[in-house]
């Protein structure tokens, strides 16, 4: 089982608090499968919290697309002061965040509409897990992100195919982080974010 990573008191009982209910609505709602529940923690929680050390201080905007049962924006929410927009289509999942982050006293906003329409405003940190290949985030998160803001996305052992993929549609400045939760992980750090020109239309 993967250590928890140090957090404060006041960051553990959120998300103690969060796990308690996430456990409680699962049991209607699949938020998390049922096989990963004992490694809630670990698996789920802790992989999300890696995030929330690259949040630069100071009440950073931050969207995170596809949010689910809530990995990784709303624990990013229990662990920063990032201003946090969570979007969510699936209506049911979005009532869920919507109530953790109330009974876990944190601030977020929640979107329940698709990404393609979704209507919130630029931020500094685009923010996915376990939601699409990079092409397809980045497609989305560049509505998001603010002309000078990064995007953070954890991804598997595919990560590098992803990118090679990505290019041949986006120049981007890539930092590759190390997942200290999965062997086979990456976090992504994507800045200067640009969609390659279309040399036909030169």
């Amino acid at each position: 089982m993967t250590d928890m990573p140090d957090v404060s008191r006041e960051t553990h009982d959120r998300l103690e608090r969060y796990a308690d209910i996430l456990l409680r609505w699962n049991q209607r709602i699949n938020l998390v499968s049922p096989h990963d529940l004992p490694h809630l923690w670990s698996r789920h929680i802790a992989d999300s919290l890696q995030l929330a050390r690259l949040i630069p201080s100071g009440s950073t905007s931050l969207v995170d697309m596809g949010s689910g049962g809530g990995f990784p924006g709303l624990v990013i929410a229990c662990a920063t002061d990032a201003r946090v927009t969570l979007i969510e289509s699936d209506q049911r999942k979005a009532a869920f965040l919507r109530e953790a982050a109330r009974v876990a006293g944190v601030q977020v906003r929640v979107c329940a509409q698709r990404l393609e329409v979704a209507d919130v405003p630029p931020a500094q940190v685009v923010t996915a897990r376990a939601l699409a290949p990079l092409s397809r985030l980045l497609e989305w998160g560049t509505r998001f992100l603010q002309p000078d803001g990064f995007c953070l996305f954890l991804k598997g052992r595919n990560a590098e195919d992803e990118l090679t993929t990505a290019s041949a549609d986006w120049h981007m400045a890539t930092t590759r982080i190390p997942s200290r939760t999965n062997t086979d992980g990456v976090i992504l750090e994507l800045s200067d974010i640009r969609r390659v020109r279309d040399h036909n239309n030169e």
